[in-house]
């Protein structure tokens, strides 16, 4: 071939997606097909975002305000914190891309779990970075061996709380305990997507510890509680003179008209992520008995997944339960073979999910 590909971009893998059901369905030619592979919302979202969506149709045509004026305003609001300390963009995900974007050149590094969400990695190999992964400590994240980790060439230190894919948090005393050993030259990224999920008291605020720490980030998304996932709207919130670098690499038009609109409403309907919070709650305690009649292993979760132990190859039952209509999450695409990762459904698509593990097994 007569072109070259960055030896960054060559050195990176594809991230593998939970499978689509419409790809399911149409390579094993079923009619009905459950996912529970990627943490969607099973309830939807917000009646309120749905109207707003359904009755913009007409602006399909229109750029969206590239500031998402309204949307940080909202989010400033509902968190007590200036509209000049959000920044917005196409999902956290993205903004994972963008912060490394910002903030990373090549011969850095960055320190991560060794099992937590992929994309921090990859975004770090992007920029030519290298990803420091810390071994986890009782299938949790081991905050004093990750900060121990840090040398001159540290940038980020990625905390994922609650972790994805393993559910679990840290808790704010043993945050505490090595917050201030982060010199103030490393920028500590605070992933709270499932924030809205969290039950367990002594999670750590991290809107208040910002007030002290002007080189922490915290990202969360619109895309699990508020079920706006197709729509792509994450946020960040940081200190002023952070967000102003970061809103220079953020592609303009990031959110999308729809996205911002849905955002706004979904942000302020309190009873809805009330029932979303409360039904999450009832299901997870549903899969916590099945799997102690099956005798498995699970990871107790303040998330909207669940994480059980096989002790088998995960690989033959993930393609078992495909050809019975549901996706879940496979432990060999996670750095963790022989579990899987459930994202947590409602009653019946529980109910199909164990039905269906209690026969292959």
């Amino acid at each position: 071939m007569s072109y070259s590909i960055r030896k960054d971009v060559l050195n990176i893998e594809k991230y593998v997606a939970g499978k689509p059901i419409s790809e399911v369905k149409r390579e094993l030619g079923l009619d009905e097909v459950i996912k529970l592979a990627s943490n969607e919302n099973p309830l939807g979202c917000s009646p309120k975002a749905k109207e707003v969506i359904m009755n913009m149709i007409n602006d399909s045509a229109l750029y969206p305000d590239s500031s998402s004026y309204e949307l940080k305003r909202a989010i400033a609001k509902k968190l007590n914190v200036s509209p000049e300390q959000i920044f917005c963009g196409a999902g956290s995900d993205s903004l994972i891309k963008v912060l490394c974007n910002t903030l990373l050149e090549s011969g850095d590094e960055t320190i991560m779990g060794q099992v937590t969400f992929p994309r921090y990695e990859t975004s770090t190999k992007l920029m030519g970075a290298k990803a420091i992964k810390i071994p986890m400590k009782n299938n949790a994240l081991d905050l004093e061996a990750m900060v121990d980790a840090i040398t001159d060439k540290t940038k980020i230190i990625w905390f994922c709380n609650p972790n994805n894919p393993t559910g679990n948090i840290f808790k704010k005393a043993d945050f505490d305990k090595i917050l201030n050993k982060i010199p103030d030259s490393v920028i500590i990224v605070m992933d709270e997507a499932y924030v809205e999920y969290v039950v367990d008291p002594d999670f750590p605020d991290s809107l208040e510890l910002l007030k002290n720490h002007p080189n922490m980030i915290i990202l969360r998304t619109f895309s699990k509680a508020y079920g706006l996932a197709s729509l792509r709207c994450g946020y960040g919130v940081a200190s002023e003179d952070l967000v102003q670098y970061v809103n220079r690499v953020i592609n303009p038009f990031d959110v999308n008209l729809f996205a911002q609109n849905a955002a706004v409403v979904a942000i302020e309907d309190d009873e809805f992520l009330k029932k979303v919070y409360d039904t999450n709650n009832v299901e997870k305690e549903f899969l916590y008995s099945e799997f102690k009649n099956l005798g498995l292993e699970y990871i107790e979760t303040n998330t909207n997944f669940i994480m059980v132990n096989l002790n088998r190859d995960d690989k033959p039952i993930f393609d078992a339960l495909l050809k019975k209509g549901i996706i879940i999450r496979p432990g060999f695409l996670l750095d963790m073979p022989q579990w899987l990762r459930i994202s947590i459904g409602t009653r019946e698509q529980n109910e199909k999910f164990v039905k269906a593990l209690k026969e292959i097994l």
